[in-house]
């Protein structure tokens, strides 16, 4: 059975956009579509943080998801957060168009990532490999741009 779900993201600023996942069966990879407007051209971080709650702007969504307590990692590493799904490019056009397949989230099951937050962030994710603290826990992506909670789709 086809599972979607979809993610409006709003941010303080002019970023916005909207995210389609599709996961065919729940041993499937998940399929992610869209586009992010407002971004400068260049690579930023896009996460799924923990909690779906935006209460205080996207700072309450709490860490990237990381049910499995692992380093921060880039989407293709073995170790990883399930929620670090590496970085997106804006164009000159300050559009960045979302074509991504990730095996490790999930839109079903006990670490599904429905009903958590997208996070697209400031700058690029150095996919842990910055060499600090702070690379290891977020990848240096700095603030939060724009964020929604993920949500089923019909």
């Amino acid at each position: 059975m086809v599972v979607k779900a979809v993610c409006v993201l709003k941010g303080a600023g002019e970023t916005s956009g909207t995210v389609y996942f599709e996961q065919e069966n729940k041993d499937a990879p998940v399929k992610l579509t869209g586009e992010i407007k407002g971004l400068t051209p260049g690579l930023h971080g896009f996460h799924v943080h923990a909690f779906g709650d935006n209460t205080n702007g996207c700072i309450s969504a709490g860490p990237h998801f990381n049910p499995h307590n692992k380093t921060h990692a880039g989407p293709n590493d073995e170790v990883r957060h399930v929620g670090d799904l590496g970085n997106v490019t804006a164009t000159d056009d300050n559009v960045a168009k979302l074509d991504i397949t990730d095996k490790i989230i999930s839109l079903n099951g006990e670490h599904s990532i429905i009903g958590r937050t997208m996070v697209i962030h400031e700058k690029a994710d150095d996919l842990g490999k910055g060499g600090n603290e702070e690379s290891a826990k977020t990848g240096n992506a700095g603030g939060r741009l724009a964020c929604g909670v993920i949500g089923i789709a019909q």
